[in-house]
């Protein structure tokens, strides 16, 4: 067998790099290598994907028929795990759309750390365990009129909360998924602390608003679903644990931003507000 020339090797090089540049592979740039603990292979994230649909389209449905039959598949339940299921899948449809350069199995945002799920396998539970002791507190009218009684809408105006719930998951997940699509490839899941040649500084759009509307969106979208399943427990949790995680990490990320950008991000923040309470 004759040995393989230089050119052959080239052209085989040149064929791997093609394939890792397919639309259809998960491979980021170096810069943003996936954590690992799911396989960042294109049958994973179909996989994944199917499974958010399959947990979406229950919620859904839960949601609109006003409950199902059993005590606990209740209309705010449904609401809640749609909810969790389209943003999963959205953070990764805005990535693979408008940022591909960064896109793996991680922008599902699924490993988000343990805390992430702790929050919101509490939230979960609070609202079981408080629906089984006292169903009371969760049998407001708004929610029990949701889904096949549009015509009695009028009954939310009775309570604040269900209505700003939904109000603030709907625009909080707006105003995220309006951040990365507008920011593109200047937007990242993880923290850069090295400037990329093509990072541009974004001023304008909804950071004309909100100096990070992503975190923004989040923030109003996460404590909105504790409206909705109305947990004060959990909502005054989500709050807090929010607060401290985006207090330190605006803090982190806005120094680089100024060894990043110089005087220009300076007077940007000086201009711009987060919109987050207590992050200035």
């Amino acid at each position: 067998m004759a040995p393989e020339t230089s050119t052959g090797i080239e052209q085989r090089i040149e064929q791997r790099e093609a394939a890792r540049r397919h639309p259809l592979q998960t491979i980021p740039v170096a810069t943003h290598e996936p954590l690992g603990n799911i396989p960042n292979t294109p049958l994973a994230v179909s996989t994944i994907a199917f499974i958010l649909g399959g947990i979406f389209t229950l919620g859904i449905l839960m949601f609109l028929n006003g409950g199902f039959d059993y005590w606990w598949a209740t209309a705010q339940l449904g609401f809640f795990i749609a909810a969790w299921a389209a943003f999963h899948w959205g953070e990764f449809a805005v990535t693979a759309g408008w940022n591909l350069e960064k896109c793996s199995v991680d922008s599902y945002l699924l490993d988000n750390g343990a805390m992430y799920h702790i929050a919101n396998g509490t939230a979960v539970l609070e609202y079981i365990l408080t629906l089984y002791f006292n169903p009371s507190l969760k049998a407001f009218p708004y929610l029990s009129l949701f889904g096949p009684y549009f015509l009695h809408i009028h009954v939310l105006l009775d309570d604040g909360n269900g209505v700003s719930g939904i109000l603030f998951v709907v625009l909080g997940q707006f105003l995220r998924s309006a951040a990365m699509i507008h920011a593109a490839t200047n937007f990242s899941h993880s923290l850069a602390f090295q400037k990329r040649d093509n990072h541009r500084l974004v001023t304008d759009g909804v950071y004309a608003w909100f100096r990070h509307p992503s975190y923004a969106g989040f923030f109003y979208w996460a404590v909105g679903t504790q409206l909705v399943l109305q947990n004060p427990l959990s909502f005054v949790l989500f709050v807090i644990l929010l607060w401290r995680f985006f207090y330190y990490r605006t803090r982190a990320e806005e120094k680089a931003l100024v060894k990043f950008f110089g005087d220009a991000y300076v007077d940007y923040r000086r201009r711009v507000g987060t919109k987050i309470p207590f992050v200035p």
